[in-house]
């Protein structure tokens, strides 16, 4: 009988300890509520009750900024791209839409706009898988030597892709040093690219500012447009020096013209033809297009669409030469990007050559005055006429003068630039 009233004391006994620990919970709950709540007001979306990760996370990476140089042949964009190119903080490619009209030639220039826009929404996304669907080589991989204008690509020939050359060091890339370097997959490309937080794209082969217009408005992209523009007399001389380079380029873009418009011959009638003439004809045939499209853009920034707005600028090859630090401060500017130095020192060094570069397609030192109104003594009054004809509608709004005769063309004293609309 004592054994079974021991067991049932100590059985109560427990019931009533069970009691006090239930209630004594019960109580810390009630007073740790309030606290909860204050803690659902702390709730973000990288937060769940469970998961105390989030107060460990590090902060969401900086919105990476593209840049488009929009602009035509023989506007000084090499130069222009190598303000870019230097810099330690930009992922560069020159021209990777000179690989659509590659692949795709002999199509012509209007008819290649939709591929060379998606192509550039594949490479702002670091998607350069997208160069193998216009692979010229048949069926081997391009390598990052494989991209068009890769030998003189900062990134490309610097440190982890080629010991060459460090992308902290200001200074143009030697070719033939980068030609040496092993050629790498576009993987490991892609990897570097994904490193950078501004990504710049020059190209030549985009005519109407329109047609960036879907990549302009993607919320996933942050992508602004520089204009960089130069007297259309100025390119027009320059296309013929450097004709026998651009020959397939010109072909491609002077079958865009409407057949039905009348042009004015750009020789006299007393001159006897020959092979140069022929060359000659594309390279200024080719202006029509190219400053119709200009145009279409310059009326368009005028009075820009909300995708445009703040997101559009223009710089005269002009006012980069003759003024260049405070050019590349506004350029830099426009595009969240910091002026070094270095980077100035080099504009400067670029625009203070010798004299002006006989050699196409090769970056190097300039005179500053003679690249601006070289024209002026190589292109006839008969070519002038027919550039200015062509290109009527930027030259206005841009700011360069129509010349009247053939001594206002030849008096150098006489400036042909003003203020532009834009």
């Amino acid at each position: 009988m004592k054994v079974f009233r021991r067991k049932a004391m100590i059985l109560c006994l427990g019931y009533i300890l069970l009691l006090v620990l239930t209630m004594l919970n019960l109580m810390d709950k009630w007073h740790k509520e309030p606290q909860q709540c204050n803690e659902q007001v702390r709730y973000t979306p990288y937060q769940t009750r469970s998961d105390i990760r989030y107060l460990y996370r590090t902060s969401p990476p900086k919105k990476r900024q593209l840049v488009y140089v929009f602009t035509t042949w023989r506007s000084g964009s090499s130069f222009f791209g190598e303000l870019f190119n230097q810099n330690p903080d930009v992922f560069f490619l020159y021209e990777p839409v000179w690989h659509v009209w590659q692949k795709l030639y002999p199509g012509d220039a209007m008819s290649l706009q939709g591929a060379a826009r998606d192509l550039l929404s594949a490479l702002y996304r670091c998607d350069l898988s997208a160069l193998q669907l216009y692979n010229t080589a048949g069926a081997k991989n391009i390598s990052t030597l494989g991209i068009f204008g890769a030998s003189t690509n900062k990134v490309i020939c610097s440190s982890p892709i080629c010991s060459a050359y460090s992308k902290d060091t200001v200074g143009l890339v030697d070719d033939k040093v980068c030609k040496k370097c092993p050629p790498q997959s576009l993987s490991l490309l892609e990897e570097e690219c994904h490193k950078y937080n501004t990504i710049v794209i020059k190209g030549v082969r985009i005519f109407d500012i329109n047609v960036l217009a879907p990549l302009m408005e993607d919320p996933s992209l942050n992508l602004k447009v520089i204009h960089l523009v130069r007297d259309p007399r100025a390119v027009a001389n320059s296309r013929i020096k450097s004709r026998h380079g651009l020959i397939r380029e010109s072909l491609q873009v002077v079958r865009s013209r409407d057949p039905r418009i009348r042009r004015v011959p750009f020789i006299d009638p007393g001159h006897k033809l020959n092979k140069k003439d022929g060359s000659d004809y594309h390279a200024i045939g080719a202006m029509e297009v190219i400053c119709s499209s200009m145009g279409k853009t310059l009326r368009t920034a005028l009075n820009p669409p909300s995708w445009l707005k703040d997101n559009y600028m223009v710089v005269r090859y002009e006012d980069l030469v003759v003024d260049p630090i405070k050019t590349l401060r506004q350029v830099y500017g426009f595009v969240n990007l910091s002026v070094s130095p270095e980077i100035e020192r080099f504009c400067l060094n670029m625009t203070s050559g010798p004299g002006y570069s006989s050699k196409p397609f090769v970056v190097s030192a300039r005179n500053a005055t003679q690249a601006v109104s070289a024209w002026r003594t190589l292109l006839t009054f008969l070519q002038v006429r027919q550039v200015e004809e062509y290109c009527q509608i930027p030259m206005d709004i841009l700011g360069y003068d129509i010349v009247r005769s053939q001594d206002e063309v030849k008096d150098l004293s006489k400036p042909l630039l003003r203020k532009p609309l834009l």
